[in-house]
């Protein structure tokens, strides 16, 4: 399966996956042209569209891409997502034949109250949930269901690629090293990133085992970030950490 991330709008990212056989499937299209064009480019036929969540940034390509290829729209049960042809949720199972490819469903609200992340084919295709080096807003859910949903991500096979949907990672990183200054693999994580965006490529997908080497609120139980957070006010509950973690970098201004 080929992974293509397609720059979108500011910042986003529409992930694309192809085979061989020119069978693709699309993720949280924020807009129509930019998927027309790797369509085209790639000689394409689009067979399924998956939503992580009802954001217009996610999802406001889906009316037009769903009118003209006439293809199923997969999406949390969520009454703002119009677009959607069938709802899923938690322990759902989601298999396509062309492309060939099985999906699991995982509920990981925090971000919004319905978000949703897709597991399999080796990805991990998580919205806004987690970002390299980071993580989601708490629009709607709280910094308990917020640190379970990461919790979980995080024990998902060590190779898998985090497909997120933004690229976030350059600024996500200058936070993290407040947090860890002397963590060795956010040092490299950030050297790659550098070098990768100097060149206008993508910093993502990045693996999970990256991801817990070097991202703060995948290590919340880890030393470093325990000292840091009890500095900030937090109790030594999980959650306090997180909270502190994710109210800090919400200020957060290099």
């Amino acid at each position: 399966m080929h992974v293509v991330p397609l720059p979108a709008l500011a910042d986003n990212y529409i992930w694309m996956l192809y085979d061989d056989a020119g069978q693709a499937i699309v993720v949280d299209p924020s807009e129509d042209a930019p998927v027309e064009a790797a369509l085209t480019q790639h000689k394409l036929t689009l067979r399924a569209i998956l939503l992580t969540h009802h954001h217009n940034d996610h999802i406001d390509g889906a009316t037009a891409l769903r009118a003209r290829h006439h293809v199923p729209v997969f999406a949390p049960n969520d009454e703002r997502i119009a677009q959607a042809t069938q709802h899923v949720g938690e322990g759902d199972q989601i298999t396509l034949d062309a492309p060939a490819a099985h999906f699991r469903v995982m509920a990981i609200p925090g971000h919004t109250r319905s978000h949703i992340a897709y597991v399999g084919e080796g990805l991990l295709l998580c919205g806004d949930t987690l970002f390299s080096l980071g993580c989601g807003r708490l629009f709607e859910g709280t910094p308990a269901q917020m640190l379970s949903a990461l919790d979980r991500l995080s024990v998902l096979p060590p190779d898998t690629q985090v497909c997120c949907g933004h690229e976030y990672t350059a600024a996500n990183g200058r936070f993290a090293r407040t947090i860890e200054p002397h963590n060795r693999d956010l040092a490299t994580r950030l050297q790659q990133v550098a070098a990768l965006r100097a060149q206008n490529r993508p910093s993502l997908p990045v693996s999970i085992a990256d991801e817990r080497a070097s991202n703060p609120f995948l290590r919340i139980d880890h030393d470093a970030v325990i000292a840091w957070c009890r500095q900030h006010g937090a109790t030594d509950d999980r959650v306090s950490r997180f909270a502190a973690l994710r109210a800090a970098k919400d200020v957060f201004r290099e």
